[in-house]
């Protein structure tokens, strides 16, 4: 599925990012826009790029991190630049997502965790239940002659 994020300042002090994406083929529908106060954007924006990201993200807009990652990278040059054109952000989640979380995630494993992830997978413990000798029992239940019940018997 493809999809676009536009960045823009739909009214004085404010800040939209439209989430669309492409349910129809070379159609995009909105899926989610969302505002927010752009003195707060750039008050996050000087503390950093997760803060941005923490703030840029909802309930109803929470992209994928290589997402925001890359819309935060759009948005940092358009608080600074005031001209106020809109930015769009293109995806193209067949391709680029599962690559990237595959990526990242093998990247991201380091030699130290693959070895303690291997320790955890070995089967050298000793089972304590291997240790118990059988218990013998050197008497078998026999049943009384007149415990026996019939079928058509009452219990």
């Amino acid at each position: 599925m493809k999809q676009k994020y536009e960045i823009l300042i739909p009214e004085e002090g404010r800040l939209a990012i439209r989430e669309l994406a492409e349910l129809d083929k070379d159609s995009m529908s909105l899926l989610c826009e969302e505002t927010f106060d752009i003195q707060k954007i750039r008050e996050a924006s000087a503390l950093g790029r997760d803060f941005l990201i923490h703030a840029l993200r909802t309930r109803n807009l929470y992209p994928p991190r290589s997402y925001m990652e890359k819309i935060v990278d759009a948005v940092l040059p358009f608080l600074a630049d005031a001209s106020g054109e809109p930015v769009e952000v293109l995806f193209d989640d067949s391709t680029s997502l599962s690559k990237e979380i595959l990526v990242d995630e093998l990247m991201e494993l380091e030699e130290e965790e693959v070895e303690v992830i291997d320790d955890l997978l070995e089967d050298d413990f000793e089972d304590a239940s291997d240790e118990v000798e059988d218990i013998k029992i050197d008497t078998s239940i026999k049943i009384a002659d007149e415990d026996v019940v019939d079928g058509e018997d009452d219990l």
